[in-house]
């Protein structure tokens, strides 16, 4: 893992503290780590730690025909097949969104949103089963260079999050 002292100034910004923060209240057992390179996607988070790229809980937004927020947490192993959890919604299809909306809904930038610490709870919250397959997975902690370790039962309890298979 690329740790390296010279980046803790991460740890101070205000949406770190709001993901460690929720962490704290929620008990998550990982701490987070500020990483000296990007982890704006699942590759680059998977790259600086030394890890699997499935083991990258990375945190997608969708807008819901009801204009609300869906989160999916998602294994980086694989692309979300959109017209799969429309399906299984029973919805006709999801919404992307901009840079904007997943600033205001989560308080976070993309490439740093925390599946915790949200200024505004997501409608639905799902959770990718295949992050079952990892003993620990990696989620964003508010920040593309702050990540935390963590677990699907974790992640699950934490977030209330409803599993599904989100992509093959």
């Amino acid at each position: 893992m690329s740790y390296y002292p010279y980046v803790e100034h991460i740890l101070e910004r205000e949406s770190v503290k709001r993901a460690q923060e929720a962490m704290n209240n929620l008990k998550v057992s990982g701490r987070i780590h500020a990483l000296s390179e990007s982890a704006r996607t699942a590759q680059e988070a998977a790259d600086s730690l030394g890890v699997e790229v499935g083991q990258i809980a990375s945190s997608l937004i969708f807008k819901l025909p009801s204009g609300g927020a869906l989160l999916i947490i998602t294994s980086g192993r694989h692309r979300v097949d959109t017209d799969l959890v429309a399906k299984n919604l029973a919805i006709e299809k999801l919404a992307r969104v901009d840079a904007d909306f997943v600033k205001e809904i989560s308080g976070y930038s993309i490439g740093g949103v925390s599946p915790l610490g949200w200024i505004s709870k997501p409608e639905i919250i799902l959770i990718d089963e295949a992050l079952n397959d990892y003993d620990v997975v990696w989620a964003a902690a508010g920040h593309p260079h702050a990540v935390y370790p963590t677990s699907y039962d974790e992640l699950l309890n934490c977030t209330g999050a409803t599993p599904m298979v989100v992509g093959d």
